[in-house]
Formats: C-alpha cells, structure tokens, sequence
C-alpha cells in the first residue's frame, strides 16, 4: 500500500539562499505589527476590560446556549458571551462596559433582565472592574515570559547557544505577529487568546527544535560540509514531516473554525495563523541565524575559506642594474666565448705540450738522435 506523501521526499530546495530577502520581510511585518498595536489598539473582552456578568438557570431545564446568544446580540450591548456551565440548565452571559457609567451598566442589566426573565431566572449578576482585568493581563505576560525563560534554559543545555537564542528570536518574532494579527483583524482577545498564544509558543518551538536536532545530527555526520549547505540538507530532510504537521493541524483547527461557534473562534482563527507563521519561521528565522550567530562547521569552512583564497602570483623578473640596456646583456651573451672541454680529443696532444720526442718546431731533441739503435 503507497504511503500519502504531500511532498516529494530528497528535495533540494536552496533556503538558505533567500535569507537575505527574509530578514528584511520579517522587520517589515514585525514593524507594522508594533505599529498597529500602538496606533489602532486590540479588541479586548470583558476579561480585560471589564464588563458584567449573569448567571442564568433555564425554567425549562434546559438552556438554549444559540438562542440566548442570538437574543443578546439583538440587545445591541456590544460584545455578548454565552457560556454554558454545570448542568444542562446553567448559563453564563457575559456583556462589556457601557458608555455611561454606573447608571448605563444598570440600566443594560435591567434590559438583560426583561428579554429574558420569562425563561430564564437571574440567579447572580457580578461586575468585574478593570482592576481584575489589569490582573489578569499581568498574569498572562508573567505566564509567557517565564515560558520563554524556561525554553531558553533548556535549549542551552541541550545544544549549542546559538540554538537557544536562534529559537528564542523565532518564538518571539511569532508572537509579535499574532499579537499584529488580533490588532489587524479586532478579533476578542480573552483568556481563551492567551491560550492560543501559549500554543502557539509551544507549536513553534517544537517545530524549531526538531530542524535544530536535525542541523545538531547532520554537523556530526557531515563535518566536511558548508555550513550553508549542511542546514538545507537538515530542512529537507524534516520537511515532508513539517507540512504534514502542519496539514494535520491546520485540517483539525479549520473544522474548529467552521462548527466550533463564536466562543473558541478567535482561539481558532489565532491557532490557524501560528501554524503558518511557526513554520516560516523556523526555516526561515531560527536556521539562517545560526550563520549570523557564528556557528561553524570548521572543517568545511576552513577547507572552504581555504579554496577561496587566490594562489600567489610568481615574483617579476628582477630588472637590468643601471646602464645596461637589454640590448646590451643579450650582445654579451652572444660574444661570450664558447666553454672549452676540460678533456682534449683522442690522438691529439694537449694544448701546450709538444709530441713527445719533438721540440717546439716539430725537429727531434738532441736526445732522441743520440739514442743508439737496436743491432
């Protein structure tokens, strides 16, 4: 049976080429998103802003969550929240702070109360100020904070310290952009966001880790490799397993989105843009920052820096001393005498030294005629 693939497998896709257009495309995004948090601001719920809350408990036994909601958005009271709780019978809704002060959140509760007093009975009505909501803010922050801090402590231990940062930057780029996210689209943000938010900390950081463990497995294998080279080669390889992962999830939030209702929809909504920005990046942001940051895989990028250095060019010839020409050198080249062979040729006396028995002028010695004859 063939096994469903969504990616073909040895591929040799170049990442590491594009990160040079990736870093700046990110600092534009990142930069928006700040700019959109200061200038437009985010949809905080009653959570954060503060707001009422009332507990109703159907006479029927049975409480319409969709009915009760349909009902407080014909109220025109803002953002309405129905929550069903405890028995079949209980229910929550949940509306903001109204323009006008105590009077006006009075006077909304009294409308709360006469759309639906026939069905249902009020059983609490509490007001949550926004000191609870400050609360609730600085607990969310102290949550994520300590959840990067814990996150860094272990990757330093468990790889290199290029790695802890080069993550910590990734995780902290996607929360900048799902915080521009929720200012963008003025989705609620509540305690269910800050949910999405932590997920999506979690989601980004498994992915990041597993490239990391691969780049960590492939350095050990491979230490005659670039470094660019080497980390292409580790996303490859994890990449059929990233879309897939992210295929899988982002099927299983889409079916959220569609019959999961208005409660988990930004929770939904936020879920579904961290896994595209978590897995960008990872390849994108956390890998190509290991270069910046220093990590090398020394046998490659010494042979490397090695084959890039230009080989030496021989010295120049040394020039002519002063006053002699190269016309000159080369004439007393040419009437330099011939070497002499210091062994004369066969038959020949040496240079010098008359024949043996002759003068100087070829005539026999005195000696040589006086020398008798054999009888």
């Amino acid at each position: 049976m063939k096994l469903l693939r969504l990616a073909p497998e040895n591929t040799k896709f170049p990442f590491m080429r594009f990160r040079r257009v990736s870093y700046p495309f990110s600092a534009f995004l990142s930069l928006v998103a700040v700019a959109l948090f200061i200038f437009k601001g985010m949809n905080f719920g009653i959570d954060f802003a503060g707001g009422t809350v009332i507990e109703l408990r159907a006479k029927s036994g049975y409480a319409e969550v969709g009915a009760l909601r349909a009902l407080g958005e014909g109220l025109h009271l803002g953002d309405i929240e129905v929550q069903a709780f405890g028995n079949k019978a209980d229910a929550t809704l949940r509306f903001g702070l109204q323009a006008g002060g105590d009077v006006a959140q009075q006077a909304a509760v009294e409308q709360v109360r006469g759309a639906v007093g026939a069905d249902y009975d009020l059983r609490r009505v509490e007001v949550v100020g926004p000191r609870v909501s400050n609360e609730l803010v600085q607990s969310g922050t102290l949550g994520v904070v300590i959840s990067i801090i814990a996150v860094l402590s272990y990757l330093w231990f468990r790889f290199e310290w290029q790695f802890a940062v080069g993550a910590v930057i990734a995780t902290m780029h996607d929360l900048l952009l799902t915080v521009g996210f929720f200012s963008l689209t003025q989705l609620e943000f509540n305690t269910t966001s800050i949910a999405a938010i932590l997920t999506i900390v979690g989601y980004s950081l498994n992915e990041t880790v597993v490239v990391l463990d691969r780049i960590r497995e492939m350095m050990r294998k491979y230490k005659k490799m670039a470094t660019a080279q080497m980390i292409d080669l580790s996303i490859n390889a994890v990449l059929p397993r990233t879309i897939m992962t992210a295929t899988t999830v982002f099927l299983a939030l889409l079916s959220l989105v569609i019959f999961g209702g208005q409660v988990i929809r930004s929770f939904s909504l936020a879920m579904i843009w961290g896994i595209f920005v978590a897995t960008y990046s990872s390849v994108f942001i956390c890998s190509p920052m290991l270069i910046y940051l220093g990590l090398r895989n020394e046998d490659a990028d010494r042979a490397a820096q090695k084959a890039a250095e230009p080989e030496p060019a021989p010295p120049p010839p040394s020039p002519p001393p002063p006053g002699r020409t190269k016309a000159t050198a080369e004439a007393d080249a040419s009437s330099a005498p011939a070497p002499v062979s210091a062994k004369p040729p066969s038959g020949n006396p040496p240079p010098g030294k008359p024949p043996q028995g002759k003068g100087a002028g070829g005539k026999k010695t005195a000696a040589a005629r006086a020398k008798p004859k054999p009888a």
